[in-house]
């Protein structure tokens, strides 16, 4: 149990924040890539996997050294018209998120459960907002990287069924491409789903929280920490454990639905709790129970995020005090953020919209958003008014800036796809 500890001492914000991207419209995305392609779009997950950690390790250095979140850092230095522009889409993105996964989330509930779903719904909903707004930050963080461990179940239910393992490894190394709309479109939603802007704010300010924490800093915002190298190492290897994790739990979701779904032809999956529905007859109870309450756990895990970083770029835009480390009545407007983004997402379940719509909208909003702001990511990492010493490094600028590219060109071929039939 002390080795168990002293493992989670060392992991932060970018564990949290990678565990998070496998949420339950990740999962719903990852699970109709293995319905609908097999193993062909494994190798995805090894793709994607330097890009996020290139990309989450600026976001992150930048909270570190600077003390302030994304939002914060782009109102001070950069454009207004940029900062509003940015933090309305991902107030939209991440509401449109939270409702797919609140709905995820509330559908497995019941499967495995009973009890009606709107039950499920509303309780969830409460015991998100409970948590995010009376729990203490330094309580809330732990709670969150041993939920973050529900994610094993999808790794668990892989070993549960008969896998081809020279194949699996085969598409992992090897990519294989088919220039069709269907092939692309769900190309684009897994950038979307995995390299999502939401994850580029939440680290930047779960830094900050960490540094207030520690008191390094009296509170968000103000002024910047001593950051020694040790801070940056453990960082660093924070961030690659963290999007590792991610992209492992990613790559086992679609090998097991690319070995049952795929091979008994069910090749179209609603929502997340269609795919753990999917499996009990093909890959037996254990399986379907793994996928069903990993799916409640990852939403518990994922939603307070969602609501959380838009509530941070919100709040840093306007100046509002802002912090989970607040108390509700030093912060209402970072806490009224959280709650309106939530509510709002439960709503989007009662207004009658396809899951999987749902889930490719907020890819395409997402696609719209992350190629400018890893443009800005990447001006503000190598700042030397903003970062000091800790600037990037050439490797990083070159991965960064060919994230941008793939990204950009993603969000043109999924635009270009919704209007041409």
């Amino acid at each position: 149990m002390k080795k168990i500890k002293k493992i989670f001492s060392i992991l932060g914000p970018g564990f949290i924040t990678g565990a998070s991207d496998d949420d339950p419209s990740g999962i719903a995305t990852y699970s109709q890539t293995g319905a609908l392609f097999g193993f062909a779009q494994a190798w995805t997950a090894l793709f994607s996997f330097p890009m996020m950690v290139a990309i989450q390790e600026m976001c992150g250095r930048i909270g570190l050294v600077s003390g302030k979140g994304l939002a914060g850092v782009i109102r001070l230095h950069y454009p207004k018209k940029v900062l509003y522009s940015s933090v309305f889409l991902l107030f939209l993105a991440n509401t449109i998120n939270i409702g797919a996964d609140l709905g995820a989330m509330a559908a497995s509930a019941q499967l495995v459960f009973g009890f009606p779903f709107v039950y499920w719904l509303i309780g969830m909903v409460v015991l998100t907002l409970v948590l995010e707004i009376f729990v203490s930050y330094k309580t809330y963080s732990k709670y969150l990287k041993y939920l973050a461990l529900a994610l094993l179940s999808y790794v668990v239910a892989a070993f549960t069924i008969k896998l081809d393992w020279k194949e699996v490894f085969a598409s992992l190394i090897i990519p294989h491409i088919e220039f069709n709309k269907t092939y692309i479109f769900n190309i684009v939603a897994i950038l979307g789903t995995t390299i999502s802007p939401y994850l580029f704010f939440w680290q930047a300010d779960e830094e900050v929280e960490e540094e207030v924490a520690h008191h390094k800093l009296r509170r968000m915002g103000a002024g910047q920490p001593r950051i020694t190298p040790k801070d940056i190492s453990r960082l660093r290897l924070d961030t690659v454990i963290g999007m590792l994790f991610s992209n492992l739990v990613m790559f086992f979701i679609i090998i097991t639905t690319g070995t049952t779904l795929f091979t008994h032809g069910i090749t179209k999956i609603n929502s997340a709790s269609d795919a753990a529905l999917a499996l009990k007859p093909l890959a037996g109870d254990y399986a379907f129970l793994l996928f069903a309450v990993g799916i409640v756990a990852t939403g518990l895990l994922a939603l307070p995020i969602l609501a959380g970083s838009a509530s941070y770029a919100v709040s840093e835009s306007f100046g509002w005090r802002e912090g989970l480390y607040q108390k509700l009545n030093r912060a209402h407007g970072f806490y009224g953020v959280i709650t309106i983004a939530t509510l709002v997402g439960l709503l989007i379940n009662f207004i009658g919209i396809d899951p999987i719509v749902a889930l490719y909208y907020s890819a395409v909003i997402n696609g719209i958003i992350a190629p400018p702001l890893i443009v800005m990511i990447l001006l503000i990492a190598n700042n030397k008014k903003i970062m000091g010493e800790r600037t990037n490094s050439p490797f990083l600028n070159i991965l960064g800036a060919l994230t941008a590219f793939i990204m950009g060109l993603s969000a043109v071929i999924l635009l270009f796809s919704l209007f041409i039939k």
